[in-house]
């Protein structure tokens, strides 16, 4: 059996691709390879013969420092109370009462008893006082009614008196009144008679005044001091009285 040989044209064209493929894909390795790996930091180092003098000393308390070890804890010791000192002060609180002082107390006694004392003469004193103020009252209003009904009988009988000595005209009415002012001197004497509201009637009125000045001197109390309340009188007059 003889094998024949035969040519197959899609061959070449593959394997060309799968090369160009195979050759993307080996520098894609390569150069995302050769990305990523960066080069290293580069340090600087100065080499010194010797420290500076200023450093020295912080360096070797810093070195001190951290090599000295940690001091352990002191544990605490709870010390009991101390019930002596509570008994001094309960001593000392019962030294404090003491007995009060007598004398001093009676001194406190006594100057209460001033000072009530005081106060009930000033109520005392008040109390007087206040009816003293008011028995003067007392007797002044009974004072100033004697007078009052003593000025009431004078100026009746000064009325009285005039009227004996009016000549009432004819035609006049009852009801008519006339009034007048009469200024008096001590000793009853008239000093004028004014005509203060007309009864209506100038007959009645001139008959009236003619009266007053007839009936001098008029009637007064023989006490002085009384005249202020007769110096000057308003009396009125009617025909019907």
């Amino acid at each position: 059996m003889s094998a024949t040989l035969t040519y197959e044209p899609y061959r070449l064209p593959a394997g060309m691709l799968a090369m160009a493929v195979h050759g993307v894909f080996f520098a894609l390795l390569y150069f995302g390879f050769t990305w990523q790996i960066q080069p290293a930091e580069t340090m600087s180092v100065e080499l010194w013969q010797s420290l500076p003098e200023d450093t020295v000393p912080i360096a070797v308390a810093k070195v001190a420092e951290a090599v000295q070890p940690a001091q352990p804890v002191k544990p605490v010791i709870m010390s009991k109370p101390d019930i002596s000192i509570k008994d001094n002060r309960k001593s000392e609180t019962k030294s404090v009462v003491t007995k009060p002082d007598k004398k001093k107390s009676e001194d406190q006694l006594e100057q209460q008893k001033s000072a009530e004392a005081e106060q009930r003469e000033r109520i005392a004193a008040q109390q007087a006082a206040q009816a003293a103020r008011e028995k003067a009252d007392r007797e002044k209003a009974i004072q100033d009614a004697a007078i009052d009904a003593m000025v009431n009988e004078y100026k009746a009988k000064i009325v009285t008196k005039i009227r004996r000595n009016i000549v009432k005209p004819p035609d006049v009415p009852d009801n008519a009144s006339a009034e007048f002012r009469v200024t008096l001197l001590p000793g009853g004497a008239v000093l004028s008679a004014e005509l203060i509201k007309s009864s209506g009637k100038v007959a009645y009125d001139n008959a009236v005044e003619r009266a007053i000045l007839k009936s001098q001197p008029l009637p007064l109390p023989a006490d002085v001091a009384m005249f202020q309340r007769f110096r000057v009188l308003r009396l009125t007059f009617r025909p019907a009285e």
